[in-house]
């Protein structure tokens, strides 16, 4: 199967080690292909910049896409015209504007990934086609 994380799921492998039970069964599970949106990536990045998350693994600063890709195994899936698409004409969920997250959620939708995520927010888009799982 493949799988897409989300931000606080990439976020939490890398700074606590937090990942429920579930999810760590998919993640470590080799016939699943676990991807990343380069939007995880960018948001990575934008919050080690702004001193909001250490963006270390054992106390050595990370290169983001060689930790994803080369010591996590997955692979970085890249944002294209057809996830703008879809982001273009994602309705806006009650109390749920973060661009971030609704890129990430258009992505998966248009690919049709399983989006696990810790955001208690993301259930809402499943009337939209998300195929949601969680990480809590």
């Amino acid at each position: 199967m493949r799988y897409f994380i989300d931000t606080n799921v990439l976020i939490n492998i890398i700074e606590t080690d937090y990942i429920s039970n579930d999810v760590q069964s998919i993640i470590l599970d080799y016939e699943n292909v676990i991807y990343v949106s380069s939007e995880c990536v960018h948001e990575f990045m934008q919050l080690v910049q702004a001193g909001k998350i250490a963006g270390k693994k054992n106390n050595v600063k990370i290169d983001i896409f060689d930790f994803v890709e080369n010591t996590l195994g997955f692979k970085v899936k890249y944002i294209a015209k057809e996830h703008l698409k879809t982001f273009d004409v994602l309705e806006m969920v009650e109390g749920h504007t973060d661009p971030f997250d609704r890129l990430i959620i258009a992505q998966a939708i248009t690919e049709k990934l399983s989006l696990i995520s810790s955001d208690k927010k993301f259930p809402k888009y499943r009337k939209m086609g998300l195929d949601f799982i969680p990480n809590y």
